[in-house]
């Protein structure tokens, strides 16, 4: 991939994270509706823009250490915004959590938690992407991808999901 096709690929990528990242951080002005088709509008984009570009095209070196800038305040406080936006449809059956192999009850998640899960990575990355003025662009999505490969991309497919039903259950 060419460096201008690759440099265009991490902006829209950065951009997009970044506008789901405000969706969350503002989503107490939503109401649940509005809420979550943006949310399902972003998700599948997500999806598809960390799953379809690869970390080898995105050259540098192997492994880059980035800060967090997401503590545990903050998580918990956009999870807790969620929450309540999403009121009494928060939680969900959970099919595909590890424990469910093992248990004769259904598993419960919340689309709060998961939506923050989300939201955790892609702020890392785009905090990386802004504070760096765009140098670390490439690393910041290697790992933000290499996260989304070990754990968000299933949590990403599971809490749209859930989203949909809510969307369309009536």
């Amino acid at each position: 991939m060419k460096d201008d096709e690759l440099r265009s690929r991490l902006m829209s990528v950065t951009a997009l994270a970044a506008n789901y990242c405000v969706s969350l951080e503002n989503c107490r002005d939503s109401e649940r509706e509005d809420f979550v088709k943006e949310i399902l509008d972003f998700l599948p984009r997500l999806y598809l823009e960390f799953s379809g570009l690869d970390i080898e095209e995105t050259g540098g070196a192997e492994f880059e250490y980035f800060p967090t800038y997401v503590d545990e305040d903050y998580y918990d406080s956009i999870r807790r915004n969620v929450e309540v936006v999403m009121g009494e449809d928060d939680v969900f059956l959970e099919t595909f959590e590890e424990d469910m192999k093992y248990s004769d009850t259904p598993v419960a998640a919340s689309i709060s938690e998961s939506l923050a899960d989300i939201f955790q990575p892609l702020y890392n990355f785009i905090s990386v992407v802004k504070d760096s003025e765009g140098d670390n662009a490439a690393g910041a999505f290697r790992e933000c991808k290499e996260n989304f490969e070990s754990y968000w991309s299933q949590t990403l497919c599971n809490v749209m999901r859930a989203l949909n039903n809510i969307r369309y259950k009536d």
